[in-house]
């Protein structure tokens, strides 16, 4: 801002002559006043909408986040499978290297145990190297609304028990994303993140499409950052429908450090019965 009155101060001068060398004591020192409050106005930090972040399906960072935002995550959930159960881990780190841009690492692990007698389970392993950014495009206090862009890069790993026999990247997950948020009133959340996933296996020349549409809505407690809410988990793959509903809470432990818990409950019982996650969420601050 500062750059732009700098630039129309000599023009100005310019077409008025004269008649802009007489202005007054008075004149000046509000000139000088103005630029002043343009530059401390430039030194503030940028707006930022707050809302509620779904804890299953979660953003890379805070919508507008600002430069200096870092997070830790550690999740630890269970899946009831027809035949088998699913412990599943995570940790990630999440940071804003500039202001509304976020960037993010994940190590994803899942580990399996048959449930049925005979029965094979998948597996156990290091899912993937999971690197993401997130640029926040619009953030609208007018409207109460943020818009965001992402991308989620994904090197699939092998099973733990094929490490050295096979290669250990057996393909990659191409992801990009868009999310939009609005707050109703003061405590009133809702959020779309939707996108397709490009899976490529190595070996395979077709790419495999999978469509992700997951709507969330939420309820904020006045005066902190504790929360209710649900995640509607969509998935498309070709004719096929899924959908899980997963009623959440996020509660403020300290002030740096918060909980989430998530159960999950799909429509149909094709793939999975039940589901528990757990989130810890640490924020260091800047």
């Amino acid at each position: 801002m500062k750059f732009i009155i700098y630039g129309i101060l000599p023009m100005t001068l310019l077409c008025f002559g004269a008649k802009a060398f007489s202005q007054t004591e008075q004149q000046q020192n509000a000139i000088e006043d103005s630029l002043y409050i343009a530059e401390v106005q430039d030194q503030k930090e940028p707006l930022k909408i707050l809302h509620a972040e779904p804890l299953y399906i979660d953003l890379i960072r805070d919508l507008g986040a600002r430069k200096g935002e870092r997070e830790w995550n550690v999740g630890l959930g269970i899946t009831d499978h027809n035949d088998h159960d699913e412990y599943t881990a995570l940790v990630e780190y999440e940071w804003a290297p500039a202001d509304r841009l976020g960037l993010e690492v994940e190590l994803p692990f899942s580990l399996y145990y048959p449930t049925t007698h005979g029965a094979e389970a998948p597996g156990s392993r290091l899912n993937s190297l999971k690197l993401a950014a997130q640029y926040t495009f619009l953030v609208s206090e007018r409207c109460k609304t943020s818009m965001a862009l992402g991308y989620i890069q994904e090197f699939e790993l092998n099973d733990f028990d094929r490490y050295g026999d096979s290669k250990l990247f057996t393909g990659n997950v191409y992801n990009p994303f868009l999310v939009a948020a609005k707050r109703w009133g003061s405590h009133f959340h809702s959020l779309l993140y939707t996108g397709p996933q490009f899976i490529q296996h190595f070996g395979h020349h077709a790419l495999e499409t999978v469509w992700q549409i997951n709507s969330n809505f939420h309820y904020m407690i006045p005066g902190t950052r504790n929360f209710i809410g649900v995640e509607f988990n969509k998935e498309l793959h070709k004719s096929d429908f899924d959908m899980t509903i997963r009623p959440q809470m996020r509660v403020g432990v300290t002030e740096k450090m918060m909980i989430g818990i998530v159960t999950g409950i799909p429509i149909s019982r094709e793939n999975e019965r039940f589901s528990t996650f757990l989130r810890l969420i640490y924020e260091p601050g800047h």
